[in-house]
């Protein structure tokens, strides 16, 4: 889902009887910022030059008018803030400025008033944000070089700045503002749904859905398991035998446990239960037209919706791998988590902490609910387990390890206020061996490198420190800078591990 991005740019009118040709100048600079948003996936609302306080108005006015998501304000050279102001002030979205410089150094000898204007952005920018603080406008600012790829006719110094490291950081955060700025927009567009009840017990994954609505934006479908026996009651042959094809080809079919007699190889009676159970997973995604799903039912005595509850785990991993993140347990917050690393192509699968290794010195995390199954290294496996330990019911189970290399964990708490918290970390998952127990598990060491010391106590003790629910989102790379602005944009805490 792209962002529609409100970009306006500024100079000073007066400038430009004075100075022939330095407005087309700029404009052309202009041009290249909404080339350069366009190709990092915004759609553009191009407001053009604002250079004086009429033109803010009807700037505002479009940006009002197209529903944008964030507000660019590129400044090519001095403008007043009084001129600027109009162009946010009615939108009531965040302001991203950006200070780009078309050169890295002036040729100070051969500089002109009219040379110096045209890479002067820096002038107005402390009095920009001295405006939008009074005035109570959300802003933020990227500076670095514009990163031009040719010169620009009568540009004295040198201009082709795209290889600069200024440039290069200043376009990777403009591309971090779109990716958080994206996030939230699918976030208050989501219909999370919430299927059953929350594992009796877990005080800290009981959610306040008015508190999801209210600082996400997001909307909470409260589903029964009487919806989805519909769907599963109503789903085609030809349906099921989808999911059947669906599941072969991301799953490996497990023989039974080396280390654990509950973990067997899947009978086919649970297989085809967990297949027909997705095929009406899915139906019922189709039906309440959800983004995600939280979910959990006990049942009882072998009782119709217990063996529901007992086939779910592949059909929300195939949902979870779809870009419907399923979170088990009932836990809401986890599933948002997951939410915001699948929008950002990480995947974000379902986990929790397992175990400390004091010997190599990682932390092992996992679960055994749904797999984000193209996050696996390797092939993951289908198991059929026995039991699913501390909850009623056998079936089929997903056994996994995320892939070697960078990993994120996002977290989401609530503080006692009643505040919504991010938590995450970077991290690494690392090669070894892991549990056969049908359980998704991995090794993860979170420091700067792999092979770096990593104190396993002191860090769960600062994990612990901040209130943590037991759950966690797991994506692949690392994506902290953009799950910072994230948390900006949604004005909510964020502890960064």
């Amino acid at each position: 889902m792209a962002p529609k991005v409100g970009l306006f740019s500024i100079g000073l009118a007066a400038y430009w009887p004075q100075f022939p040709g330095l407005r087309e100048r700029l404009a052309g600079y202009a041009d290249f910022v909404a080339r350069q948003l366009h190709t990092l996936g915004a759609q553009v609302v191009d407001a053009g030059m604002v250079d004086a306080q009429p033109a803010a108005v009807a700037a505002a006015a479009q940006f009002i008018r197209q529903d944008v998501d964030l507000v660019v304000c590129y400044v090519t050279t001095y403008a007043t803030s009084s001129q600027v102001l109009p162009a946010v002030q009615r939108v009531q979205r965040p302001v991203l400025i950006l200070n780009l410089q078309p050169t890295a150094q002036l040729a100070y000898a051969r500089t002109g008033t009219g040379e110096w204007l045209a890479n002067c952005q820096a002038c107005c920018v402390p009095e920009i944000a001295c405006a939008f603080e009074r005035c109570g406008i959300e802003f933020y600012t990227v500076t670095g070089l514009l990163g031009l790829t040719q010169p620009t006719p009568g540009a004295v110094a040198d201009e082709v700045t795209a290889a600069h490291p200024a440039a290069l950081a200043a376009w990777r955060q403009v591309r971090q503002w779109l990716d958080a700025v994206t996030i939230q927009r699918t976030l208050a567009r989501s219909r999370i749904g919430f299927l059953g009840h929350t594992y009796p017990g877990m005080l800290d994954m009981y959610s306040d859905f008015t508190q999801h609505t209210g600082q996400l934006g997001l909307h909470v479908e409260v589903l029964e398991m009487d919806d989805l026996e519909d769907c599963v009651h109503s789903v085609t042959a030809q349906q099921v035998e989808a999911q059947r094809r669906e599941a072969l080809q991301l799953f490996q079919i497990s023989a039974d446990s080396p280390s654990d007699p509950l973990a067997r190889k899947p009978d086919p009676e649970q297989l085809d239960w967990a297949c027909r159970v997705a095929a009406g997973l899915s139906l019922l995604v189709e039906r309440s037209q959800l983004q995600g799903l939280a979910y959990y039912h006990r049942g009882v005595a072998g009782n119709a919706y217990e063996k529901l509850g007992a086939g779910l785990i592949l059909g929300c991993s195939l949902l979870t791998g779809r870009g419907v993140p399923c979170s088990g347990e009932g836990d809401l917050k986890n599933c948002v988590a997951m939410k915001v690393l699948d929008t950002l192509g990480a995947g974000g699968s379902y986990t929790e902490l397992y175990a400390l290794d004091f010997t190599e010195k990682f932390i092992l995390m996992g679960h055994d609910g749904p797999f984000h199954p193209r996050l696996a290294q390797g092939r993951p496996i289908l198991r059929g387990l026995g039991l699913y330990h501390g909850k009623r019911g056998q079936g089929v189970s997903v056994e996994a390890q995320v892939q070697h290399g960078p990993i994120t964990i996002l977290g989401l708490t609530q503080t006692r206020a009643g505040q919504l918290k991010w938590l995450a970390a970077e991290g690494w998952s690392l090669p070894g061996e892991i549990l056969h127990i049908g359980n998704t598990n991995s090794r993860l060491r979170f420091t700067p490198q792999p092979d770096d010391d990593f104190d396993v106590a002191q860090w769960m003790n600062r994990w612990a420190a901040q209130g943590p629910t037991h759950h966690v989102a797991l994506g692949i790379g690392h994506h902290l800078p953009t799950l910072e602005h994230l948390a900006r944009l949604t004005r909510l805490e964020f502890v960064r591990m």
